[in-house]
């Protein structure tokens, strides 16, 4: 089984972490059974989030009894101090431990640091001091300001998205963390559902000696998938290769990586799903993409009122409208 070491957090994993921000969208019972059959199978770091609505109280449900055995990350959204402790108390009651082990400012437009006049890393200092958390981090997906914190010596652990369709500024990234002794947690590892290949995933970033990548898992055969390649770890044969040279030919340029910062959208579009969805429709089975519920929402495209919210709100600076337009107008090809 191989295993990763979080730069000075000394925290040492195999190389699979679980993202538990799909398991809000399962039952307690199905979630239960995912969180349990990973930990009963090696994997003992869990990622979560205050805004992963029910996550948090379900990690807390099923693995409360083995805490010791394992380490949480969770991330607060929070800009103000009230809102940090708000946000840390309630984590802390809800996994049911009295500690966390990786903090995290999750995806700030500023990379908090001493007298920077927020008193957010001063808050972190002080939840340090109590006891409350064991190590401090960050989340990102804009690389300056990723690159900003790593530079800074300020924090433990960087969590940003990398995949093998990773650009080489990104691979930079990850030298840096490890050069600088910084934790590296890869999200994003599958690249939204756009990389459809888990072994090609895995053997990919199995290149890099400190990345941990977390998966999102919402669905036990794929954690079946994840849990087979701790024993039986897949290499970057030709056929891997050539799986992830076509998906980088493919999936170059300006595409969505489904993060969510654009949303709510005013005009009730699902922007994450739309502005991919001629990706998707290449990528994987196309019915559940046709069906009159999927036209209804692709329809909402024409409702688009142009606030630029989406665009300005991407961290990837995409020309949302544009891409929401361009995928509609594709969609409809595929219609009978």
């Amino acid at each position: 089984m191989r295993t990763v070491t979080l730069g000075k957090t000394g925290i040492t994993v195999n190389k699979n972490g679980f993202g538990a921000l799909p398991i809000q969208r399962v039952s307690h019972e199905e979630a239960a059974l995912l969180l349990r059959k990973a930990y009963d199978n090696g994997i003992r770091y869990f990622d979560t989030a205050r805004g992963y609505t029910d996550s948090e109280e379900k990690i807390g449900e099923a693995l409360s009894d083995v805490r010791q055995n394992l380490f949480l990350a969770t991330k607060t959204p929070s800009h103000t101090v009230e809102g940090f402790w708000n946000d840390l108390e309630t984590s802390l009651r809800l996994l049911r431990t009295d500690y966390i082990d990786v903090y995290q400012f999750h995806n700030p437009p500023f990379c908090p640091k001493p007298g920077d006049g927020t008193g957010l890393y001063e808050a972190m200092e002080e939840a340090k001091r109590q006891g409350k958390i064991r190590f401090i981090a960050i989340t990102n997906h804009r690389l300056p300001l990723a690159r900003e914190a790593v530079e800074s010596g300020l924090y433990d652990v960087l969590q940003f998205p990398f995949s093998y369709l990773a650009s080489e500024k990104d691979q930079e990234l990850v030298h840096l963390c490890a050069e600088k002794n910084v934790g590296f947690v890869a999200m994003k590892a599958l690249s939204g559902g756009l990389i459809t290949n888990s072994a090609a995933a895995y053997a990919a970033l199995a290149e890099y000696e400190n990345v941990l990548p977390i998966w999102g898992v919402q669905r036990e055969r794929e954690l079946d998938e994840f849990l087979s390649y701790q024993e039986n770890e897949p290499q970057l044969t030709g056929e891997l290769r050539d799986v992830i040279e076509k998906d980088r030919r493919e999936l170059a340029g300006s595409f969505c990586r489904g993060c969510g910062y654009c949303l709510p959208c005013p005009a009730g579009i699902d922007i994450p799903t739309a502005a991919r969805m001629s990706l998707l429709l290449r990528r994987s089975p196309t019915a559940n993409l046709l069906t009159p519920e999927s036209q209804e929402k692709m329809k909402r495209v024409e409702n688009c009122i142009h606030c630029n919210h989406c665009a300005n709100h991407c961290p990837y600076g995409l020309d949302t409208p544009s891409l929401l337009a361009e995928n509609y107008e594709d969609y409809k090809t595929f219609l009978p």
